[in-house]
């Protein structure tokens, strides 16, 4: 029997055209003999349409923003997919940021207790704000870089006071960024109180929260992690960005960044990453898959950045690539997540809802 996976993409995000090219990367690598593709589209507008079942891979991204009727979304994922009404196996949410990697989807699926890839609601949202997610790191000891938020109300009222602030707690160079977003979307590099005012502008466009980062001279290095309870990692690899810093161009349009694969790190250094990557995965009760983002000093400090709860699967990604130089291949990964779906989804089902 083929499994009805049902692929989720799109979304009511800046970072839609991102999840539209990690669905057809997905596409492209799905053994059509083990699953029946249905796609589910969800429109920049947050429109939800069911398309047919993929009986080949797509040739191109216009292909998979089709048209058709609109439903909303729990008919859409929960009124089966096929002439037999059978409903989804598995549903994998091939969504970046706000509105699909930040919970709200997550919560829609355990509603209607179907399997799903990759984070639940606890960590997704936790994982999609940097506010919330660096708090908790901070409670487990993960070591961090210094930072500071805001709220643009805050803001609006005190401008000037929160330009003192970074400048007082943090100092040039930083990094200021949307709180909820991915994809290098709305970051600013800043030296100078002049690129802070405009750093803010643009951070603020994307989100009603920003944080703000001390900047400092060091690598940057990431590994993957795979797994439910027990989560394994991939090997490190390092980010060489060719500018300032790995922005969203150089991530998803010119491929203007050296991935070094493996990270030309010690064994003691990988090591640290290593566990420090699991810590963080189970600090925010990660499941499936999150790709964990490191500073590494030359001095060999450590300083955990950030972790990506649903990492791309462009051709220019680092997580299928580290997985890749494991001994995983891309599609093998991917019936991978989809097998620790169901193991998760098993495992709840043995939870007592009555007493």
């Amino acid at each position: 029997m083929k499994m009805k996976l049902g692929l989720l993409y799109g979304g009511k995000s800046a970072e839609h055209h991102v999840s539209m090219q990690t669905a057809m990367a997905v596409i492209k690598a799905l053994d059509l003999n083990k699953f029946d593709i249905h796609p589910i589209y969800i429109t920049e507008e947050g429109d939800w349409v069911k398309g047919s079942q993929l009986t080949a891979p797509v040739s191109s991204v216009k292909e998979l923003a089709f048209s058709g009727e609109t439903s909303m979304a729990p008919i859409a994922l929960a009124s089966g997919a096929g002439e037999n009404g059978k409903g989804f196996d598995v549903i994998f949410p091939l969504l970046h940021g706000p509105n699909g990697e930040d919970g709200t989807v997550q919560g829609m699926l355990e509603l209607l207790n179907l399997p799903y890839v990759g984070n639940g609601v606890l960590a997704s949202s936790a994982g999609m704000d940097k506010v919330i997610m660096k708090n908790i790191f901070a409670q487990a000891g993960l070591s961090q870089v210094k930072y500071t938020w805001f709220i643009r109300s805050d803001w609006e009222k005190d401008r000037g006071a929160a330009y003192s602030k970074v400048e007082k707690d943090l100092g040039y160079p930083c990094f200021v960024k949307p709180a909820n977003l991915g994809s290098s979307v709305g970051i600013s590099k800043c030296t100078s109180r002049e690129e802070l005012e405009r750093a803010f502008e643009e951070a603020f466009q994307y989100d009603r929260k920003v944080i703000v980062e001390e900047g400092i001279v060091a690598r940057e290095v990431e590994i993957g992690v795979l797994g439910n309870d027990n989560p394994e990692c991939s090997v490190a690899g390092e980010i060489i960005p060719k500018k300032d810093f790995y922005d969203y161009k150089a991530k998803y349009e010119d491929g203007n960044t050296a991935l070094v694969i493996p990270a030309e790190i010690t064994e003691e250094e990988s090591q640290m990453l290593r566990e420090m990557s699991v810590a963080a995965f189970k600090a925010l009760d990660c499941s499936g898959l999150v790709r964990a983002d490191f500073f590494l000093t030359r001095e060999g400090k450590a300083y955990i950045n950030e972790v990506n709860t649903m990492p791309g699967f462009t051709p220019f990604s680092m997580f299928p690539l580290l997985w890749k130089h494991t001994g995983i291949e891309y599609a093998q990964l991917i019936e991978n997540l989809v097998n620790l779906a169901i193991e998760r989804h098993q495992e709840k089902q043995k939870i007592k809802h009555t007493f």
